[in-house]
């Protein structure tokens, strides 16, 4: 196979649409990071350090996504059979080499960040592994399997970002990555209820498959619109040090959102296991993006004034 025909084929195994996210979580936690207070100046070496974060995070979802191709075989045969490892383009032993030269290559750039982003990068790659890779398998438990993925790709990724400017040893960056991560407690199943019939073949209890489209959508619902409640609680108790006012805009709007994309999902939750993608995956997905960039904003303008 010609060389430029296999980096397409890895760049594919990649899914480079879902490494968006990531980086976007992790630069900006470091925005994040420069704006709260006391604000901190942002310099050449700085300004690489949040670099090589970013890159850092997308490297490592890359790494994730390769090998829980690889762990969903049997599930993709049915439920995605044009992926290149069921469609035969990539061997399964091909794959399994490329995910761990990208988690050593996540590894590498995160210890030039720094040792606390290590410290975090290195937890994130555990549980993702905890995830997808047997005896573990952990996807294959109901419940266990969102706390897995919200815990790294929520709670961990924020605090990731904030490390690559100041120590994490203070709340808020906790507490921001909380609200990341309790939304995606329940936000990660929008993206199971199309793959109910390759997940139950394959064994993967997902809560879709455990409960049915119906019960899974009410069990999901206060996920989408909960966890922006903290924001303003954050603020009141000086728990968030960005602009007031447009973290409660923002928490004005991410509710509403939520809510409508509840009742997008409770409305007739038995579409959610009929299409491929439904507006409720699109809708998550936007919605985290536009979290992202709505806290680093009210960091920006924390620091750019009162």
């Amino acid at each position: 196979m010609a060389s430029a025909e296999r980096a397409r084929l890895y760049w594919e195994l990649a899914r480079p649409f879902t490494l968006i996210a990531p980086a976007l979580g992790m630069f900006t936690g470091s925005v994040i990071a420069l704006g709260a207070a006391p604000p901190v100046p942002l310099g050449p070496w700085l300004a690489a350090k949040i670099a090589l974060g970013t890159l850092m995070a997308a490297v490592l979802n890359a790494a994730s996504n390769v090998l829980n191709q690889v762990t969903d075989l049997e599930a993709d045969r049915l439920n995605k059979p044009a992926r290149p490892i069921p469609a035969g383009r990539v061997s399964p032993m091909e794959a399994i080499r490329l995910s761990g030269w990208l988690y050593v290559a996540a590894f590498v750039l995160a210890s030039l960040v720094g040792p606390q982003c290590t410290l975090l990068a290195g937890t994130a790659a555990v549980f993702t592994v905890l995830y997808s890779a047997p005896p573990f398998r952990l996807k294959a438990v109901p419940y266990l399997a969102n706390l897995v993925i919200a815990i790294p790709r929520g709670l961990l990724l924020k605090v990731a970002g904030w490390s690559c400017v100041r120590d994490f040893g203070r709340l808020e960056p906790w507490y921001i990555g909380a609200v990341f991560g309790l939304f995606l407690l329940g936000a990660t199943t929008t993206k199971d209820f199309a793959d109910v019939r390759g997940d139950s073949a394959a064994g993967f209890r997902t809560l879709p498959v455990v409960h049915g489209a119906r019960r899974a959508a009410w069990i999901t619902a206060p996920f989408l619109v909960l966890p922006f409640l903290l924001i303003p609680y954050g603020v009141a108790h000086g728990y968030l040090t960005g602009h007031p006012g447009v973290l409660l805009g923002l928490t004005g709007l991410l509710a509403a959102w939520g809510s409508y994309v509840v009742y997008l999902m409770v409305r007739r939750p038995d579409d959610l296991a009929r299409t491929e993608n439904h507006p409720s995956w699109t809708h998550m997905y936007v919605m985290m993006f536009v979290a992202q960039i709505g806290f680093a904003l009210a960091y920006l303008i924390r620091q750019g004034g009162p």
